[in-house]
């Protein structure tokens, strides 16, 4: 039985590797939600995620996942990552930033991962202007309030407790 630490390194080598190799590591419908790119269910679409948007954008890639916690077939890690850009009037840039990596198990394969990281410090560092930045963070805030399970947050707290 593969130890969850282990998944995660195994997880961050594979993704800095190629795709094939991270696509092993899920599911036949696995699904993996990148925090720029999106979700891309099943082990082809994961591979192309790798291969095809990560590699078109950037290089040298450098992820480390630290302080693993797994209850039952969840489980959690903090993460550092890092990468070169080589989007068109940012190539050469490097990009740092931490977040925090969630992962669905089913036995030892990922049915699903996703991640929460400020997209915008990765925008900052590559240059983007604060209109685009700020673009990006109120289409982030309207997915979320869009969320089934926000709705109650959104009512306000009186309302959740029924006065």
């Amino acid at each position: 039985m593969m130890e969850f630490a282990d998944l995660t390194k195994r997880f961050c080598d594979a993704a800095c590797t190629g795709g094939a190799e991270l696509a092993a590591l899920f599911t036949e419908r696995g699904a993996y939600h990148d925090g720029f790119y999106g979700e891309f269910t099943g082990r082809g679409a994961i591979a192309d995620m790798i291969d095809n948007y990560f590699r078109r954008d950037a290089e040298d890639f450098m992820w480390q996942m630290y302080e693993p916690a797994k209850s039952g077939g969840i489980g959690y890690a903090r993460y550092r990552f890092g990468y070169t850009s080589k989007i068109a009037g940012r190539e050469g840039t490097r990009v740092v930033f931490t977040g925090i990596g969630r992962f669905r198990l089913d036995g030892e394969l990922i049915a699903h991962y996703t991640e929460v990281f400020d997209t915008s410090i990765g925008m900052a560092q590559l240059g983007f202007d604060g209109e685009r930045i700020a673009k990006r963070a109120r289409r982030s805030a309207e997915a979320l309030r869009g969320e089934p399970e926000m709705e109650p947050f959104l009512a306000g707290a009186a309302k959740m407790i029924g006065e």
